[in-house]
């Protein structure tokens, strides 16, 4: 297979593909017509959607096997394969879109939250004299202003810091921060500005103040990118693209081309994975849009097509909010070992990351350990001393595998490009690899026009520019004061569902349930400490949530807040989903269980519970032995050696306080290392060592025995609500 550059990302050729056909010099001049004419296009040209509510899965299903033949099928439902089947189908191509698992489930849900340019790509581009990269730089700088148009309830812009320590790194530095402002031009969000040693510890006051020089402040994007990934695929359906997650591609169909006698892709064999029914999906076109996965798809086409897939993977985690002001980013522009950490606001928590290494492409990758320490100390590096930055204070962790386009001998992944390919194989199956969420929508445009050019469909220009996606059209920033003032939500729990659904808030706050108290009225809360409400349960199976995965992770984004929240909530969410879907009760017990898997694995809940187990050394003073053995002894009056749900009830009676079982049981089950329903004094002093060594922090249990000590005689309610902070005494 032939390889050539095209002028705008890179365009693999087989079988005749769209730049071989139009020469390198044409096709960049008609990629310029093909935007400019998009903008006008999606200014005016457009319809409404043909869908007010996009339609169910099962009216989805029917539709798929119903249709005689699509013009495009794509697989893959993450945020480029979304983004193909909305493209196609705004252009009057019939459109169907099967995805495996759910929607942005993989690569597109792991991200470090940033809609940007790559303002690393363009210091390589100017050390290297690479012009692919400054192109690349180019397109995703007018990609961010897209994006942040079409989804303003989903993404705005956010100012992050680039601390400075040497004085020769202030110009230098500031030169590139400038020239990333020209690159955008137009679609410049904000001028940089340089900050003194004492303006940015007034902007960023938990930064290192030592041989701190000054800093560097420019804008890129941040959004919530699972949900942006939902958007765009609900809008693809509401324009009336047949779209359908748990959808698995079995194999692909082919038939002979009557003009050239040769093998043709013709469809894909599909299978819900939920039924276990199996149909095929027939199509002029089929469209291999799915990331890591991207081989093995073209190996069903081609058994002996080359690997052009190397798998990244890319370990975030998410500390407490305290840990980053809540409007300023951090970038480490060299870490300890080359790679760059950024360290962002996201959601009211913290989010640090990434890391960089080679891995083995799985459908559910783990973050380790080694990257999660990694993280930390690059963390410790930038921070004041007077922060101590804890291990326990990891509340999730996760994993996302990036698919990036490389040559399968390379083994160094930090100098693959991040730009996209379009293949086109010998049988006709398009495949799109490579780039990053930024540029999904260019990527699904020059796909979908090598796909118009090579299978001969007739359709115009693409129209995404400008298009709004679902929830953008009528949102406002002070849409969540109507709902304050309409439904009687909490002012938290309004700014979230705006925010999250834009200008199909409404429809999430008619389905909100009576709290029963004076304020709010209704929307009664999933989880005390976190805006997400029962009904946002019921309004996400209308987006296509089959799974308690799938509303803990991507309809919400528990799961990638705070593991422990999420868990805690897990039971009422499929008590909820059950009662909507039908579910048996051992239908229910399984998705607790599989959820709850997921927890464990992938959302860095393992690495958490490990922190403490039947191995934790116990380093701790004799003096500090003392202290706990009394404090432990308060509460096993009886001096058995261990403490129960009735001895803790006895003493928080004793001072007045009343705490239902069910939260005493997952009290002492945070810390209950056998699992045999108490809590022995040698499980006690672990748990102080870790805590003192920073290895857990929020320990409910902890914190309510230091303060019912110290408050026996004060009868004083004790607060004992989930906390991100720590004890040390």
């Amino acid at each position: 297979m032939a390889f050539q550059k095209a002028a705008k990302g890179a365009v693999l050729v087989g079988g005749g593909a769209l730049a071989t056909v139009l020469g390198l010099s044409q096709f960049a001049h008609y990629r310029r017509k093909q935007v400019s004419l998009a903008y006008v296009e999606a200014a005016g040209c457009l319809t409404e959607p043909v869908n007010r509510e996009p339609p169910s899965r099962e009216a989805q299903l029917m539709t798929l096997q119903n249709t005689s033949e699509f013009d495009i099928l794509v697989i893959g439902g993450g945020a480029t394969g979304s983004g193909c089947a909305l493209d196609a189908v705004t252009r009057g191509l019939k459109t169907a879109l099967v995805e495996r698992d759910d929607f942005s489930s993989g690569t597109s849900s792991r991200s470090t939250k940033l809609i940007h340019g790559g303002v690393r790509y363009l210091q390589k581009a100017i050390m290297n004299l690479d012009v692919e990269q400054y192109r690349m730089v180019k397109e995703a700088l007018h990609e961010r202003a897209n994006l942040l148009e079409i989804a303003p309830h989903l993404s705005a812009p956010l100012p992050i810091m680039l601390p400075i320590y040497k004085w020769w790194q202030l110009p230098y530095y500031w030169v590139g921060i400038k020239l990333y402002d020209l690159v955008a031009g137009s679609n410049c969000l904000k001028s940089s500005y340089v900050l003194s040693k004492s303006r940015a510890l007034e902007h960023f006051p938990m930064l290192q103040k030592d041989k701190l020089v000054g800093a560097i402040v420019y804008y890129d994007g941040q959004h919530n990118d699972a949900r942006m990934n939902l958007a765009i695929a609900l809008t693809a359906a509401r324009y009336g693209a047949a779209t359908a997650n748990y959808m698995e591609v079995v194999s692909l169909l082919k038939k002979t081309d009557p003009e050239t006698g040769k093998e043709r892709v013709s469809g894909a064999r599909c299978k819900d994975v939920l039924t276990g029914q199996e149909f095929d999906v027939r199509a002029k076109c089929v469209i291999n849009a799915t990331g890591p996965f991207t081989d093995s798809v073209r190996k069903m086409d081609d058994n002996n097509a080359p690997v052009i897939c190397q798998a990244s993977a890319g370990v975030h985690i998410v500390m407490p909010g305290y840990y980053s002001p809540e409007s300023m980013g951090l970038l480490d522009p060299a870490t300890s070992d080359g790679r760059v950490i950024f360290f962002l606001p996201w959601e009211k928590m913290t989010i640090a990351g990434t890391t960089d290494s080679p891995t083995e492409i799985t459908h559910h990758p783990i973050p380790s350990e080694e990257d999660i320490n990694f993280i930390l100390n690059e963390v410790r590096n930038y921070l004041s001393c007077d922060v101590e930055v804890r291990r326990g204070d990891v509340l999730a962790a996760w994993s996302g595998i990036r698919p990036l386009v490389t040559d399968p001998k390379s083994a160094d992944t930090q100098s693959i490009s991040r730009n996209h390919v379009v293949d086109v194989s010998e049988s006709g199956l398009i495949t799109i690899a490579g780039g990053k969420w930024t540029t999904y929508r260019a990527m699904a445009e020059d796909t979908v026009n090598a796909a118009i050019k090579i299978h001969n469909l007739k359709a115009g220009p693409s129209r995404t520019v400008g298009l709004f996606l679902q929830g953008g059209k009528d949102w406002s920033p002070t849409l969540y004061i109507r709902l304050v003032q309409d439904y009687g939500l909490e002012s938290e729990v309004a700014q979230h569902l705006a925010t999250t659904y834009g200008d199909k808030a409404f429809e999430v706050a008619k389905m909100a349930s009576v709290t029963g108290k004076r304020w709010p009225i209704v929307g009664v809360r999933l989880v005390s400490e976190f805006p997400y409400i029962e009904a946002e349960v019921k309004y996400g199976i209308k987006e296509y949530a089959c799974t308690a995965v799938d509303m803990i992770s991507r309809r919400t984004r528990l799961a990638f807040l705070n593991v422990q929240a999420a868990e805690e909530a897990l039971p009422r969410i499929v008590e909820l989903m059950g009662r909507e879907l039908n579910w048996s009760e051992s239908k229910k017990m399984e998705e607790l269980e599989t959820a709850t898997k997921f927890l464990y694995y992938e959302m860095g809940y393992k690495s958490r519970s490990e922190q403490l187990t039947d191995r934790t050394e116990i380093s701790l003073l004799p003096s500090d032995i003392d202290r706990y053995t009394k404090r432990f002894h308060k509460f096993d009056a009886d001096e058995k050696g261990f403490i129960t749900i009735v001895d803790v009830q006895r003493v928080l009676e004793s001072i007045n306080v009343k705490m239902d079982e069910n939260t005493l049981h997952e009290i002492l089950n945070e810390v209950d290392l056998n699992k045999n329903g108490q809590v022995e004094l040698n499980e006690f002093l672990q748990l102080m060592s870790a805590i003192q060594k920073g290895r857990v922090s929020g320990s409910r249990l902890a914190i309510l025995m230091k303060t019912a000590e110290e408050n026996l005689d004060q009868r004083v309610p004790i607060p004992v609500d989930r906390s991100c902070g720590g004890l040390s005494r």
